[in-house]
């Protein structure tokens, strides 16, 4: 326990969140809840967190709550990638012996989970007891970025369309001798037949599930606005209304948590992963829509006088493909996800852009004289986490703006047209985002090395493993 109040000492919270952090404290007494969930998300975008008595909750709203930074050192199974108690292990000193971190609880985040039994949650930041932001913290990282953004008069706005796939759990496979590091995948079975895309029936065959996500999503308070059948056998997606940059980030990593949960405690399984390894399946993407508002909440992506992008929306563009392969660790984190860019695959393969077209990295999406108009980027995976491919995308589209940079001319064939393909793999990714200078300055040397070193032991694990394809290729024939 901290021996001193540490929000107060610190003055942590802007007075909009203190005047929250009453009505939550308020709202938990009115509601009888009997516990609290405190939650943090990740380096991988993946909840961790304690669950509190509610008394020891309004302590905590006050004072914090220690969090082992032991958590950082983990790749995506909880491998640790330095020894856990070296010095200056993750390139901050202050990490020597993985010393007790805050949490500090964001108010605004407060929300009651409704498959549970009278159980509120809340998101936090993961603070050193100084008071000092962890830097490896990623919705700090963000939040920096919506700072900066703000600095240069500007609001962010995303709309978040994700795909995913739920499956029926068949044997979670629990035994001891499946309890590897990491454990042995559930097997699982289809839920339906695929490939009829946005049809009624197959989309009412899953009804059962579906409206259970639904309701429970809608129930969260978050924007859902729409549930599609998508391509693969049990491939859905999940569309949510424009949100402002982290509260986009903060629904996301809630709706993908919840997701999971609901499915496993109702005998199903759902996966993130772009491309599991079933048959007939087809990759998930996370397309992500964005622009940019001015101060009167006008969106400047617009184009006018029968343009179809404002300067603005061209300029930040033009960031996001220039700083596309740097990015590229941040929107799709995983060794699976490079998988997924091919050719005619409804996801990119090369970075450029076009009008309506989905074959293209940045869709422009909307029409000549619309206000809505705004930037999708189909090249993330569901798996990414959040926080990081919208600071990505904020970093990136913040120095095309600063140098004006020109997207070129729209490519109305994306997957002829001469341009750089995409990183082929995340271990040519890593080396791009490792050896950016834009990174490197708005996130930190320390963070894209840490970051950079977590995705270089997971892609070593992969390297040093004997796949099927081995097997299969050279056991017999050698």
């Amino acid at each position: 326990m901290l021996s001193t109040p540490f929000i107060e000492r610190h003055q942590l919270w802007s007075p909009a969140q203190r005047d929250a952090a009453d009505e939550v404290i308020a709202q938990v007494r009115e509601r009888d809840l009997r516990q609290v969930r405190i939650s943090w998300g990740d380096q991988h975008g993946i909840l961790r967190g304690k669950t509190l008595e509610v008394d020891h909750f309004v302590s905590v709203m006050k004072n914090g709550k220690d969090f082992q930074t032991a958590t950082l050192i983990f790749d995506t199974t909880n491998n640790p990638v330095v020894p856990p108690f070296g010095a200056n292990a993750l390139g901050d000193p202050r990490m020597t012996g993985l010393p007790d971190g805050v949490l500090v609880p964001d108010p605004g985040t407060f929300t009651i989970l409704p498959w549970l039994d009278r159980t509120g949650w809340i998101l936090s930041n993961l603070h050193y007891r100084t008071g000092e932001r962890v830097p490896f913290d990623t919705r700090g990282v963000l939040q920096a970025q919506l700072d900066a953004l703000e600095g240069d008069g500007y609001g962010y706005v995303a709309g978040v369309e994700l795909e995913f796939y739920v499956t029926r759990l068949v044997d979670p496979k629990l035994s001891f001798e499946d309890s590897g590091h990491p454990p042995t995948p559930p097997e699982v079975m289809a839920v339906s037949h695929g490939f009829q895309y946005l049809t009624e029936n197959r989309g009412d065959e899953i009804d059962g599930i579906l409206s259970i996500l639904r309701d429970n999503v809608v129930a969260l308070g978050l924007p859902l606005s729409t549930v599609e059948d998508e391509w693969g056998p049990g491939q859905c997606e999940f569309t949510f209304e424009p949100l402002p940059g982290l509260g986009a980030a903060d629904c996301t990593i809630l709706v993908r948590s919840a997701i999971k949960q609901l499915c496993r405690r109702h005998g199903y399984h759902a996966t993130f992963m772009s491309r599991p390894a079933l048959a007939n399946a087809f990759s998930s993407g996370w397309h992500l829509h964005q622009s940019l508002s001015s101060a009167q909440e006008v969106n400047c992506f617009a184009g006018a006088d029968g343009e179809l992008l404002s300067d603005t929306a061209k300029h930040y563009m033009g960031g996001l493909l220039e700083h596309a392969f740097a990015s590229s660790v941040l929107t799709n984190p995983t060794i699976n996800g490079y998988k997924r860019f091919r050719p005619d695959s409804f996801a990119p393969d090369r970075v450029a852009w076009a009008e309506e077209n989905r074959g293209a990295m940045i869709r422009v999406a909307g029409a000549r004289g619309d206000a809505n108009t705004d930037l999708e980027n189909r090249v993330g995976e569901p798996a990414a986490n959040p926080y990081l491919y919208l600071a990505s995308q904020i970093a990136a589209g913040r120095d095309g703006l600063r140098r004006q940079v020109d997207p070129g001319p729209s490519a109305d064939e994306p997957y002829l047209v001469d341009a750089p393909t995409l990183p082929h793999s995340l271990e040519a990714a890593i080396e791009h985002f490792s050896d950016s200078a834009l990174f490197r300055r708005e996130f930190g040397d320390a963070f894209v090395d840490y970051l950079s070193m977590i995705k270089r032991h997971e892609v070593s694990r992969f390297h040093a493993a004997v796949t099927d394809w081995e097997q299969r290729e050279y056991f017999e024939v050698y």
